[in-house]
Parts: structure tokens; sequence; C-alpha cells
């Protein structure tokens, strides 16, 4: 059965880092690309950076460039996503999600298998 369990997540102040993860069982997160989205109360889900199956990272967002970064343990079969710099307007619920391409816009209708959401908050 395939299975994506996430990690981390919780308050922490602006400015401040969070690392969360996303651990396959039941599949090899190396044959999958795996993407990150977040979820803000009232908006629609959107994508949050992309890593593919060749460990190439694809689509990030505007928003979060220079201070998110994705990458990928083989060995653990997990990935990260390392944010720094947070600010409140990074306050969301996050998922990773696996598909078979992190496609041309990073939208959650290419990606089938979810993890179950981490909620991430920056406050002061």
């Amino acid at each position: 059965q395939l299975q994506l369990v996430q990690s981390g997540g919780g308050l922490v102040q602006p400015g401040g880092s969070l690392r969360l993860s996303c651990a396959a069982s039941g599949f090899s997160l190396d044959l999958h690309a795996i993407g990150w989205f977040r979820q803000a109360p009232g908006k629609k889900r959107e994508g949050v950076s992309c890593i593919l199956s060749s460990g190439a990272t694809s689509n990030t967002a505007d928003s979060v460039k220079g201070r998110f970064t994705i990458s990928r343990d083989s060995a653990k079969n997990t990935v990260y996503l390392q944010m720094n710099s947070l600010k409140p307007e990074d306050t969301a619920v996050y998922y990773c999600a696996a598909g078979w391409g992190c496609g041309y816009y990073l939208t959650e209708d290419d990606f089938a298998s979810w993890g179950q959401g981490t909620q991430v908050t920056v406050s002061s």
C-alpha cells in the first residue's frame, strides 16, 4: 500500500526555520516526482516545489524561491522541505504528494498519493 507520512511543522516566529519530512512506504520515492503543496485558510491549494525522480528540482513558487529548498534522501526514502526566513504568509497546511511528473504547472491534479498534511504557523 502506497503511503506518505509527514512530520515536522509547528509554530515558529517570523524569520525562523522549519524542516518538513515526507517518508514513503510501499514504494520508492526515487521512481516518482514528489511535490510539496500548501493551503492557507480560505485559499486554494498551491504548489510550493517539486523534485523529479532524477533528483532535479522543479516548479518552485516565486513566493518561496531563495527561502525553501526541496531535497531527497534515497537511503531513507524521504523527501524534505527546508523552510528558512519564514514569513506569516507562509502559514498553511503543507502536504507532500507523489506523482509521475511535476508538470508544466505544479498542480494537485497530477498527484495521486498524498500525505496527511502538517500545520505550519508563523507568528510572533
